[in-house]
């Protein structure tokens, strides 16, 4: 059936049993008017995102602030959008904006720029692009049916998401009540989650919860364009005053001996301080406690011991460079022992398939649990010409781009098929934690590809680059395919937008990281591109076997001490404490040692807000969803205005005054 056939026909009026089915059926959900709206969201998603991961290596699929921008959008149309179009905006939006990472701009093609040095012209950064843009996607429907379907497993920002929905829209709140599972259940990083999970609530906190639900609604309506647009405004014209006076994200907040020669300095970014609230008050914390071990106690132990003698910012002899291998190894070691339960899980479902089993247990096992009927699924026979279309044009174009000394064809078709292993694992994770371990699944694939094509970089970092391509993409899109399942959206309209976002977002990113590394050096000081070093670090260590000095023992050290910490956390999580969202991120504690103090500093006043705001103000009503507009502001203005800086610096405008700096402060200083 065609795309356009299949729009018409959902417009037409179908006779169904079920009232609620018939409303769902009449209804068109894959419109223009959401498509247009996604990929608007989408592409300033695109651009902010590649610009913070070329800062700080970390990006946000802002799924939640899409559908809530998406639904401010549709109320200036004369018909605002149903909460199933919003899903679809949603849908769309996450697909175009999360591309930077999926093909690796902000960590693949960085690191090939560095050694050896291959720098991709606009059309081979496409085809790279379209290599790795789809495979996720005709992924995600089978992964669906298992993670959503017959395991109901929680997606914790899904799950968010679609409560946000449901307010927003007078709708009733979705059902996210969970079956019990063998496995660890799901770290709830979302107050609103908490409720939901309790069947019999007494009539008084229903009501209440009413009121609550009125009241957020009436404050985002009454209220939200003007949070959204002061906040943007706001934090826009703090990154253009920052382009023309660098010492204002570059604070010397704790002397300028110490910015100049530690990298010790404050960057009072507003989008930092957005981040910081969305990424909430437990994991900015990890991140800078990370910070303090990294910055305040290993870099200067490694200078004065003469480990790294270079200076402090230099990746290669410098302790930037030294710690980075510390960082590495908490990675490995918090990703690994995250992905235990789902392993263990896996072994024990093979276990009880070859086991023999009564009729009873054989019609409870193929129990069909789907709500969606067959016109509104992705066929099969689409999943499977998609899934092969998609891993031989991606092997072809590898092959085209980077030629026979990058990585053999019959190379790449095993990358993809551990990209495949590994999305099912990443998903399950996300699932259980609402934490994707992509870095560690392809530090997994970088090791097998170290066996498979030793002494080559090149292979090595694009077998990991696919294989985590396909592992990102599936656990992003599957956090919009819960939601959609809870607000009873298309699946097939879902896959429509996620299908049009990333054949968009592959011309959007490609275009904006030429435009990029045309006007900046990547890496560079104005944009490091952290997770490239990881990447190149790794490949070097299993080419070479060489580390830098006393590193391998500090290496060991960290990774048994968070292994136990996220043993620790797994536990907790299975008996389901309360305290499990404060014991330490690994990953989060990592990239407070990647990125330098400037970065860290300002997350944790947005999560300290963020905090302040749940403990105190947020009781009022409306403060949690004004809360997450205000943030929203503050990321995509200096995202979206950035795309000025870049400009400006392609036409060679400077810097206006370099006053307050006194030489070496501020990034890209000439002094």
């Amino acid at each position: 059936m065609g795309l356009w056939t299949w729009i018409s026909k959902l417009r037409e009026p179908q006779c169904c049993v079920d009232g609620e089915a018939e409303a769902r059926s009449s209804q068109a959900e894959f419109t223009f008017q959401a498509v247009a709206i996604g990929l608007l969201i989408g592409c300033l998603l695109c651009f902010t995102n590649l610009y913070f991961g070329l800062q700080t290596g970390w990006i946000s699929m802002m799924s939640l602030q899409s559908a809530l921008i998406g639904f401010l959008l549709s109320k200036m149309l004369p018909t605002p959008l149903s909460p199933q179009e919003i899903i679809v905006v949603q849908t769309t939006a996450v697909a175009t904006g999360t591309m930077p990472l999926a093909a690796g701009f902000v960590g693949i093609l960085p690191a090939l720029g560095w050694e050896p040095p291959i720098h991709l012209s606009w059309l081979a950064a496409i085809g790279w692009s379209c290599s790795v843009a789809f495979f996720g996607v005709f992924l995600s429907p089978p992964i669906r049916k298992q993670v959503i379907i017959k395991e109901q497993l929680a997606f914790p920002s899904g799950t968010a998401t679609a409560q946000l929905i449901s307010v927003l829209h007078r709708m009733p709140p979705p059902d996210t009540t969970l079956r019990r599972r063998a496995g660890y259940r799901a770290i709830d990083t979302e107050d609103l989650i908490h409720p939901t999970a309790i069947m019999d609530e007494p009539e008084n906190h229903q009501e209440a919860a009413a009121e609550d639900n009125i009241d957020e609604r009436e404050v985002v309506q009454q209220e939200g364009w003007e949070d959204l647009l002061m906040s943007f405004l706001a934090s826009g014209a703090m990154t253009l005053a920052a382009y023309f006076f660098p010492i204002v994200f570059a604070i010397p907040l704790f002397g300028k001996y110490l910015a100049r020669e530690w990298l010790w300095s404050f960057t009072p970014s507003l989008s930092y301080v957005g981040q910081g609230i969305i990424m909430g008050f437990p994991t900015t914390l990890s991140m800078n406690l990370g910070m303090l071990v990294g910055w305040g106690i290993l870099s200067p132990l490694s200078k004065y011991s003469g480990w790294a003698p270079g200076p402090v910012g230099d990746m290669s002899t410098g302790a930037r460079g030294w710690i980075l291998w510390i960082s590495l190894a908490i990675m490995c070691a918090d990703s690994l022992v995250s992905l235990l339960p789902v392993v263990y899980e896996y072994c024990i479902k093979l276990v009880a398939w070859y086991r023999p089993t009564n009729s009873s247990d054989d019609t409870e096992t193929h129990e069909d649990l789907e709500v969606e009927s067959a016109d509104r699924l992705v066929p099969t026979k689409w999943v499977i010409y998609g899934l092969i279309g998609s891993i031989c044009a991606g092997t072809i174009l590898v092959w085209i781009v980077f030629g026979n000394d990058g990585i053999k064809p019959w190379a790449t078709l095993i990358g993809f098929m551990m990209g495949g292993l590994l999305s099912i694992l990443g998903v399950r994770a996300l699932g259980e934690t609402d934490l994707n371990p992509v870095s560690g699944l392809g530090k997994i694939s970088q090791l097998l590809f170290a066996w498979i094509q030793p002494g080559n970089v090149v292979a090595n970092i694009i077998a990991g680059g696919v294989a985590e391509a396909g592992a990102q993409q599936a656990g992003d899109l599957m956090q919009d395919l819960k939601t959609g399942h809870l607000i009873r959206a298309s699946p097939r309209a879902q896959f429509y937008g996620q299908l049009i976002g990333s054949s968009l977002s592959i011309i959007v990113s490609a275009t904006a990281y030429t435009l990029y590394q045309r006007a900046y050096t990547i890496p560079g000081p104005s944009f490091p591109a952290p997770t490239a070093y990881v990447w190149l670090s790794l490949a070097r260590l299993l080419r070479d076997g060489q580390l830098p000095q006393n590193s391998a023992s500090y290496m060991v050290l960290f990774a048994i001490i968070f292994g136990v910490i996220a043993g620790v956390k797994v536990i907790a999580a299975q008996r389901n404490h309360p305290y499990t969202k404060w014991i330490p991120s690994g990953v989060a504690f990592a990239i407070g040692f990647l990125n330098t103090p400037s970065f860290s500093l300002a997350r944790l006043i947005g999560g300290i807000v963020e905090y302040m705001y749940h403990k105190r103000i947020s009781k009022s009503g409306g403060a949690n969803i004004r809360l997450i507009v205000i943030a929203s502001g503050f990321v995509l203005g200096e995202g979206v205005i950035s795309v000025i800086s870049l400009v400006l610096k392609t036409y060679g405008v400077g810097v206006a005054s370099c006053w307050g700096c006194s030489g070496g402060v501020c990034a890209g200083c000439p002094a």
